[in-house]
Formats: C-alpha cells, structure tokens, sequence
C-alpha cells in the first residue's frame, strides 16, 4: 500500500500516523528495514527532517530501531501509542517513583551479570555525561539504558524501552527547570563503580540515592 502524500500542517504528526498505519497494517515484517529517509520523503511530499524526526518518534514508541550504518528495522507491530497517551497524565513525581522501581531492580541485576562490553558501555555513557553536562537528558538516559541493557533481560530492556518515552520527556523538562537539581555525576559513577564491582546491594543502594534527590524537589516544588 503506497502512503498517501502528507499536507501541510502538523508535517511531523502526519508522517508519524502514516507510518504507524504501515507497521501496524504489516505493509513492513517485524525486523524488515524501512525504505531511507530519502525514498520516504519523496512518498510523502515532506522534507527528510521531517522524516528522520517522524522515525525518531516511532524509535521512542518501540516500533522502530535505529541502527547507525545500516537503517532503520521494525522493532514491533504493536502500537504502544494508547498506552503511552495513558501514561502522559502521569506526573513527574509519579514518573520518578516508578524509575526507583525499576532502576534499582535493574541496578541489581546488572551488578549480578554485568560483562566486560557492559562495563566499557556504561564507562562510555558515564564519560558522555562528563562531556555534555549535567543538564542534558539524552546523555541521562543513555546511561540509565546502558545500565538496564547490563541486566541481559530481555523483557526488562523493553519494558524499560517503553517506559523510557516517558522518563525522557521528565527528563527534559526536569533538566531545563532551574528549580530542579541538576544531574549528580558523582552519583552516577558510584552506580557504575557498584556495578563493576558486582556488588547488587551497593548498586540497588546507589540507584536510590541518585533518585532521592530530584525525588525530594519535586515534592518541595510540590509536583505531582
């Protein structure tokens, strides 16, 4: 089924509903890689930034991975966009209790079974948050994965995919709010140092130190 030329408002909402159509239609088997950005782009009508932010959703959603140097791949047929629409009511603080919740367990894991790509993975996104700076989420939650990713689980990896939508998106508005506390380094490295350590209660330990502290503001700044 050939996709239907997008208009011109809401470009980048447009192309995600179209391509969510495709997935969830099966016009693409789970592991196939979509066509590129430019063959895309030229079926739609749009630009190719708008494509590339359109996939960029849908990689966010869980339908779609983004492999550097060899496309992009189907991930999942099944649209997680109503239970993600659900789970955008919840507020931050909310958000950040269901974090303790899964990051500790993660963290524990993680120390258990932890392998030397792991350790130089969370060594690499732990020098990422060095360089970018204590305000920026992405370089936050690719370490947060990086850790959950070191548990070899598979159904939690994309459990916390999914819920990881919503934590980047705290995340972001979080980091961006001089009210909140920036992110704590030092407490990331002691994660990794409890991890490489194969130390789960140290590790379990650290993961909720480092989330007690913007646990803390948002109830002073009385956020949900």
């Amino acid at each position: 089924m050939a996709l239907q030329a997008a208009g011109r408002q809401s470009l980048v909402d447009t192309v995600v509903d179209q391509l969510r159509t495709q997935l969830t239609e099966g016009e693409w088997a789970v592991g196939d890689r979509i066509p590129t950005e430019h063959t895309l782009a030229e079926q739609l009508g749009v630009g190719r930034n708008t494509v590339r932010e359109a996939v960029r959703v849908l990689v966010h959603a869980g339908l779609l991975e983004s492999r550097q140097g060899n496309g992009t791949f189907v991930r999942s047929a099944a649209d997680p966009s109503a239970v993600l629409r659900g789970m955008r009511h919840a507020g931050a603080l909310e958000v950040t209790e269901v974090r303790v919740a899964l990051e500790a367990e993660a963290a524990r894991l993680a120390a258990e079974r932890r392998d030397t790509h792991d350790l130089l993975r969370l060594r690499a996104a732990l020098d990422t948050l060095h360089e970018e700076g204590d305000r920026n989420a992405d370089a936050d939650m690719a370490f947060h994965l990086a850790v959950v990713e070191a548990t070899h689980n598979t159904a939690f990896i994309e459990v916390y995919r999914f819920f990881s939508v919503q934590v980047h998106e705290v995340l972001v508005h979080a980091l961006g709010d001089r009210d909140m506390p920036p992110v704590d380094i030092s407490a990331h490295e002691a994660l990794v140092d409890a991890v490489e350590a194969g130390d789960p209660v140290a590790a379990d330990a650290a993961v909720r130190a480092l989330l007690k502290v913007p646990i803390d503001a948002l109830r002073q700044l009385g956020v949900r």
